[in-house]
């Protein structure tokens, strides 16, 4: 799925590109785009070091929604398909 695809889907207004439900979409699709990269590129360090460096960013939002708004962070890792 596309970034602006993902973002019109998880916004929570018209205007609305960088809340936490959007982010967390995008580093996603991100991160599971780089996973397919990396089972051809087994050797591509570098793309592993991005890779885990977005894991810990989406975990550190995952996380601060879950503290905020408890009720978004069920629906959205039910939706992305993240476990807790």
């Amino acid at each position: 799925m596309a970034a602006k695809d993902l973002i019109k889907k998880y916004q929570s207004h018209k205007e609305d590109t960088g809340s936490t439900s959007v982010q967390v979409a995008v580093l996603t699709n991100k991160v599971n785009e780089l996973t397919e990269h990396l089972k051809e590129h087994r050797k591509d360090f570098d793309s592993r070091v991005g890779l885990l460096k977005m894991v810990g960013k989406r975990r550190r939002l995952l996380n601060y929604l879950g503290k905020s708004d408890q009720a978004a962070y069920l629906k959205l890792i039910a939706d992305l398909g993240l476990r807790k």
